[in-house]
């Protein structure tokens, strides 16, 4: 193992025990990589070196960077790390922001400088914010104007986190902002030279139930996310425009809205604010040709797509929670375009399980993209034959590695990544999504999966949005519960529960149904777009 680059090694300190590592393989000769590698000069530096620094690379609400000018940022952005607030390698930095060009910009400045981001959420507040700065001993962090309230409130509460310097707009014209400290740094910086297994990333789960966890994500695993998906299954270009609304702090952003662009020397469109109708006005707008989002915001999308010139695009990929088959329908029926499904994981930094467009079968989320290796296994830990649930395993060129916890253990058993998601399998090597382990509902002896019900109330026309859960009943043990969110111009009440629990009897197995159906006029979800499930259960 070449030496490490990092003067603080505390992500190093707090590795999991070697034993409680996935088994990481590097089948594919693109995945061959040399002892040293720093991510930001495979993604960045390199396009300027090749002459490529005028492409388009980066735009925003009044903001349009070519390659040179988001390397020059950076660079500048570095130097106020290193030179002003104290920065070595191996510092965990936090990041805090919304979707902007100076939020890529300080990402790769955090590379450069050989330092460790920890990308928090925008809507995090002072008591997320404080797990994670405890957790990852934070000792600086670079957070924009307008979400400093939250932050100020946590560092009361650090004594790790000494340094915080914030930008864009509010205080940030005064002199020790970070546009104003940049704009005095010279535009070259010379890369630390990393280890191309010194973390670089920790990328906090959502921390829904209990306490978040740390994965950590080393130089060598960014590019390799780049090298797998997106090359085999995407198969973007120079010429693509990307866009989108998962934030660069969940890996799902960071990958489809940063990474895999730039991997490609294409140009990414970094939206603040992406509801569905915003990120229809913006795809035209900007002409964008790649889209990611939540399988939610297709499906509000698909309602007013034809008041927009959606011309431009041609690929649209959906992750972050399971696709609906009625979903994909309803989109393509819309714009014309078949989705490309994925299913990723903060512990493996990316998707994982996934299909080109030819490929796609309604309810299937694919099978393994190309580097990495998935099999669903029984209660015993075994491989379970075609069609048999049980929980899906996969390991490849990365893997789950959990800053100082114990769940490490709970995830990574025989090398394998257990990701918490039930599957099957068919005969032709294709994976269908089931449920997460903890949204199995036993009703009567059955074991009901809440995401199959969800498929079914989505594909009645009347449905907008639901949620289905298992509630406790004194026959059953649990029954089916869903929580429905009408389309306007519906109306809830008894007549139409009945008509609901017709179709879902007429759409899968009888005993799915839900005996109980509650309206409501909205449902709870993080603001990734996944369906808070828990928050459904807490209300029983």
């Amino acid at each position: 193992m070449s030496p490490s680059a990092h003067v603080d090694t505390f992500t190093h300190d707090n590795l999991p025990p070697q034993q409680q590592w996935p088994e990481l393989s590097f089948d594919l000769p693109e995945l061959q990589f040399p002892e040293r590698l720093n991510c930001a000069h495979e993604l960045l530096d390199k396009w300027v070196e090749k002459g490529e620094g005028d492409r388009d690379c980066v735009r925003g609400s009044a903001t349009r960077w070519t390659y040179s000018d988001l390397l020059s940022h950076a660079n500048r952005i570095a130097r106020v790390l290193v030179e002003d607030m104290g920065v070595v390698p191996g510092n965990r930095v936090l990041l805090r922001g919304a979707n902007t060009p100076t939020m890529a910009a300080c990402w790769f400045a955090i590379m450069k400088a050989g330092a460790v981001a920890v990308a928090t959420m925008p809507l995090l507040r002072s008591k997320e914010l404080t797990q994670v700065i405890r957790k990852a001993r934070v000792s600086h962090a670079l957070c924009d104007a307008r979400l400093s309230e939250e932050l100020l409130l946590a560092q009361s509460q650090c004594p790790t986190l000494r340094h915080v310097v914030h930008y864009q707009g509010g205080d940030d014209a005064a002199a020790d902002g970070l546009e104003a400290r940049a704009a005095g740094k010279s535009p070259s910086f010379a890369n630390v030279d990393t280890a191309a297994q010194d973390c670089c990333i920790i990328a906090f789960t959502s921390g829904t139930t209990g306490e978040p966890k740390g994965t950590m994500h080393v130089h060598r695993d960014v590019i390799a996310i780049c090298r797998c998906w997106p090359v085999h299954c995407l198969r973007a270009n120079a010429s693509d425009v990307f866009i989108g609304s998962p934030p660069l702090a969940f890996t799902f952003g960071l990958g489809g809205l940063l990474l895999f662009p730039l991997s490609v020397g294409a140009s990414t469109v970094l939206l603040e604010k992406a509801s569905p109708e915003a990120l229809l006005h913006a795809i035209a707008h900007y002409r964008a040709t790649i889209c990611f989002t939540a399988p939610t915001a297709y499906r509000a999308m698909a309602l007013s797509a034809d008041k927009h010139d959606l011309s431009s695009l041609r690929k649209c990929v959906s992750a972050g929670e399971a696709l609906p088959a009625a979903t994909r329908e309803l989109w393509k029926q819309a714009s014309g375009i078949e989705m490309i499904d994925g299913l990723g994981a903060t512990e493996m930094l990316h998707i994982v399980i996934s299909h080109d467009e030819a490929g796609a079968r309604p309810g299937a989320t694919g099978r393994p993209v190309p580097g990495y290796q998935a099999c669903v296994l029984d209660e015993d830990g075994q491989v379970a034959p075609p069609g048999r649930v049980g929980r899906l395993a996969v390991k490849g060129p990365t893997g789950c590695r959990y800053l100082d916890d114990v769940r490490q253990a709970d995830y990574v058993v025989n090398g394998w990544n257990v990701t918490g998601d039930l599957y099957t399998v068919d005969a032709d090597g294709y994976f269908r999504y089931q449920a997460r382990t903890d949204d199995m509902i036993i009703s009567g002896g059955y074991n009901i999966a809440g995401p199959e019900v969800e498929a079914a109330l989505l594909a009645h026309a009347a449905v907008a949005e639901c949620g289905v859960i298992g509630v406790p009943d004194g026959d059953r043990g649990q029954i089916v519960k869903a929580f429905v969110v009408l389309r306007p111009g519906e109306v809830a009440g008894d007549d139409m529960a009945t008509v609901l629990q017709d179709h879902v009897k007429a759409t899968i197995a009888p005993y799915k149904y839900p005996r109980a159906i509650e309206f409501c006029a909205s449902l709870p979800r993080t603001e990734t777009g996944k369906l808070q499930r828990f928050r459904l259960k807490q209300g029983q």
